[in-house]
């Protein structure tokens, strides 16, 4: 019996269409990449379960792929044991990435003999998580990042803030950027004399947009902060940027973020973003490995979680064995900025990069001419074919237009003796006669 076949929930199957408007994405982020002095890298699908570990706080850990070890992996194991954080480690020894940002920093360690720091890499490849699927949150998902490391210097947080505006006004999609920095957060653990809560403080801020105030009350109740300390997080979410010395006196930590925040907007005074760029001291990012500035992107007019984000982490590199090493990186959510530009229909027609000419024979010997012809083209940069059999020339132009081809060339009797080929717009129906010469001028210029 045939085995129907399907997909792993959260994958998906991508069209030519849908292929051409995503290569439109990655392509305007690559340049944008490539224009700031970013070279690209690429790490393995796999790492060492040992590297990624760890590293993304309690949820993330949660939602590590883990690939089970080759041959007979049960050989050695203990039947009897029930607790699957013990038998893991005995059964799996690698897991599909997470992110990009750990692969980098163990990259980095690794190559340091060869890297010339600061180092500005980009990335753009696919990482896995074992999420529950749903609108804009996919199990496997495109990640592009950008990270400077080997630098403290506060100008490369600005740099990457420009980058996001760029790449964001290129695609024609107004966002809003947000920013914060963790030292206000670890200095918030610090006003409220429980400086050993700060990750229970941002994994519960983080989760502000969906769970609302009662709701964070209630993570925070859950994870021991004092009522007191509670009361003081409910009034800090409220303090405007511009009030929040006041209320960060006793912290040496607290003060440290507000200035970064201020140098990072000293950068940026002489060259504006086109978008909105927004201080929200509510921001937490929840991942435990940012220590300074930290980034979020929201597009505007659609609901939708951050198509972007990012931060400055102090000492990724430590735990491989380099401590440190200080690094600033952001990422956009390439599956989610699609379904944006999807559903605000700002993707532009993307037919032109597809197929722009089909050459129609009415007969093999046509087929023939046509074939120089078809090199001549596509060395002069357009994308061409020519259909592989002479059929009713109905059946050739039907194919052109479910391809969405815009021209078609008729190649017969005529057009070999003259030289002149007869060109038809689908779109229009206007038909021409023009040299090979003259046909790549016009398409040329289209």
């Amino acid at each position: 019996m045939s085995q129907k076949p399907g997909i792993p929930k959260g994958t998906r199957d991508f069209t030519p269409e849908v292929l051409l408007k995503r290569n439109y994405i990655f392509d305007t982020i690559k340049r944008t990449f490539s224009r700031f002095g970013f070279a690209p890298i690429e790490t393995p699908v796999m790492e060492n379960l040992s590297t990624l570990t760890g590293k993304y706080g309690e949820e993330g850990d949660q939602l590590l792929f883990k690939v089970l070890n080759s041959g007979d992996f049960l050989k050695d194991l203990d039947r009897n044991e029930t607790d699957y954080k013990k038998v893991t480690p005995k059964i799996s020894e690698k897991g599909l990435r997470y992110d990009l940002t750990i692969p980098f920093a163990r990259y980095v360690v690794m190559h340091r003999n060869d890297i010339v720091f600061p180092f500005k890499r980009y990335q753009i490849q696919p990482v896995w998580r074992a999420d529950r699927p749903q609108k804009g949150r996919y199990r496997e998902f495109y990640q592009c990042d950008a990270d400077v490391i080997g630098s403290e210097s506060l100008l490369y947080e600005a740099e990457l803030l420009l980058i996001y505006d760029e790449v964001f006004t290129a695609l024609q999609l107004p966002v809003r950027i947000k920013m914060n920095n963790r030292k206000i957060l670890q200095g918030l653990a610090e006003v409220i004399g429980q400086p050993d809560k700060l990750t229970d403080i941002t994994v519960a801020i983080d989760k502000l947009d969906k769970i609302g105030e009662e709701g964070v009350q209630k993570e925070l109740q859950a994870r021991e902060v004092s009522e007191q300390g509670i009361r003081q997080i409910m009034q800090y979410l409220k303090i405007p940027f511009t009030d929040l010395e006041a209320f960060m006196q006793s912290s040496e930590a607290g003060k440290k973020g507000i200035e970064e925040i201020r140098e990072v907007q000293a950068f940026l005074a002489k060259t504006p973003l086109k978008n909105e760029l927004a201080v929200d001291v509510t921001l937490a990012r929840g991942l435990n490995y940012y220590t300074g500035c930290i980034f979020e992107v929201q597009a505007l007019g659609v609901q939708m979680g951050s198509i972007g984000g990012g931060g400055r982490y102090d000492n990724l590199t430590g735990s491989f064995g380099m401590p440190g090493m200080s690094g600033v990186g952001i990422s956009f959510g390439a599956e989610r900025i699609y379904d944006v530009l999807e559903e605000l229909q700002l993707f532009p027609d993307s037919s032109g990069a597809g197929v722009q000419l089909l050459f129609a024979c009415f007969d093999k010997d046509a087929q023939f001419f046509a074939m120089p012809l078809l090199q001549k083209v596509r060395q002069a940069g357009i994308n061409a074919e020519v259909y592989p059999e002479p059929v009713k020339m109905k059946k050739q132009l039907e194919y052109a237009d479910r391809k969405k081809v815009n021209h078609v060339a008729i190649v017969g009797s005529d057009e070999m003796t003259t030289g002149v080929l007869t060109v038809k717009n689908l779109q229009s129906g206007e038909q021409q006669k023009l040299t090979i010469e003259a046909l790549i001028d016009f398409l040329s210029g289209q």
